[in-house]
């Protein structure tokens, strides 16, 4: 698609037999200016496939979107993308700037091999700002222009305490693998939601004076939170949804040990795991509470839990009084007709940080609809309308971009 529109590009490989990653280059009309866009060709597995109401590898129209896995992330961002240059080389002939696209396979695992990658191929990846991999608007249809993303450490978590599975009737003679994780992970968090491991906030930076000014003009978010998963309150008596998201969590994404069949089985399970997830806030590293995990573990009488890193990207944040942030804001105005909320923090992960801690901005004008597109779960989908507004939004910044 990208050779298609005159881009000349390579798919180079990365360490470990990682996914490839797409690397392409345009020259514009003013060289001096240099536009990077990243986004991501793999997508969330479509499970449980009987929730679809189609085939969720087969785009389907109906009532104003288009359903599919990847509609929104991040395939319909990629395409929303393509179609705003289209549009800008039918009027000028051209691009405005030098456009680099960057498109990987393991966003939604991490990243892994992106850090490396990146570093062996700077010299390509020169940028005066990023457009990154996805933004929209809230369900209200006020413009969002979000300028950070928390950082993650995935963990799996592992014990075996037997060579084999035993029959129950020996529960009071052999060690249980589920209760042995069970006791491990009871100590990382209490049930004040507080995390337990040692050190853990030490590195957390609270919101700065401008970050401030832009919590309290944005709106609280805890009602359309609750509604759209039929709560009465949020954790922790939560209101205030964007400051939420200055707090790190800890979260059991997944748990597994013994019979989970059918009927019953009287079994002692030999392994258990559990898949955990960090998000991390500014100022803190997933190296760092690798270590003080692990450091928790063995001080707890837990040094038999194994520690499996399945990803680790740290936060990243671009400053609300960047020139390019105040530009994407601008034109948000023009298209919506509402002046935009600007946050300067959201509660996902992304690996912008690699490029905003060597001084790169980066925005995120895209086709997200609020929380509302179902990305990750079954009938994920995008709106045609904010397809359209998004790709003007996208195609106006280029070209003013690249004004400078």
């Amino acid at each position: 698609m990208l050779e298609r529109r005159g881009f000349a590009t390579e798919i180079t490989p990365t360490a470990d037999g990682g996914h490839p990653i797409v690397l392409g280059h345009a020259a514009g009309a003013k060289r001096s200016r240099k536009l990077l866009f990243y986004n991501h060709y793999d997508v969330q597995p479509p499970e449980p496939l009987e929730l679809w109401d189609s085939p969720p590898f087969q785009l389907t129209e109906r009532g104003g979107a288009v359903y599919a896995r990847g509609s929104k992330d991040d395939k319909g961002e990629f395409v929303c993308r393509l179609a705003a240059l289209d549009a800008v080389r039918a009027v000028t002939g051209g691009y405005p700037c030098d456009i680099t696209w960057l498109a990987e396979g393991e966003e939604e695992i991490g990243s892994p091999h992106l850090p490396l990658w990146i570093e062996k191929h700077l010299s390509q990846l020169r940028a005066d700002a990023a457009v990154w991999e996805e933004g929209g608007i809230e369900v209200d249809e006020t413009p969002v222009v979000r300028l950070g993303a928390r950082g993650l450490l995935y963990v799996e978590l592992t014990v075996k305490v037997l060579s084999r599975d035993a029959h129950s009737g020996q529960a009071n003679l052999l060690p249980n693998a589920a209760w042995r994780l069970t006791w491990a992970l009871a100590g990382l968090k209490g049930q004040d939601e507080k995390i337990l491991i040692p050190g853990f906030y030490d590195d957390v930076r609270p919101p700065t004076q401008r970050e401030e000014e832009l919590l309290r003009a944005a709106p609280k978010g805890a009602a359309d939170v609750m509604e759209e998963f039929g709560l009465d309150q949020l954790l922790g008596g939560v209101t205030d949804v964007n400051r939420a998201y200055f707090t790190p969590t800890a979260n059991v994404a997944g748990l597994g040990s013994g019979y989970q069949g059918e009927g019953s089985k009287t079994v002692i399970p030999a392994a258990a795991m559990a898949k955990l997830d960090f998000r991390l806030v500014p100022d803190q590293d997933p190296d760092d509470i690798h270590a003080k995990l692990r450091r928790h573990l063995d001080s707890c009488g837990f040094g038999d839990v194994q520690i499996e890193v399945l990803g680790a990207e740290r936060p990243g944040i671009t400053d609300p009084d960047a020139p390019v942030v105040k530009l994407v804001a601008e034109i948000a105005e023009e298209i919506y007709g509402k002046p935009p909320r600007i946050t300067p923090l959201t509660g996902g992960t992304t690996p912008m940080y690699l490029f905003t801690e060597r001084g790169v901005p980066v925005v995120a004008p895209g086709v997200g609809w609020g929380a509302m597109n179902r990305a990750h779960s079954p009938n994920e989908f995008m709106r045609l309308v904010d397809f359209e507004r998004a790709a003007r939004h996208l195609a106006r910044f280029a070209v003013r971009f690249a004004e400078g």
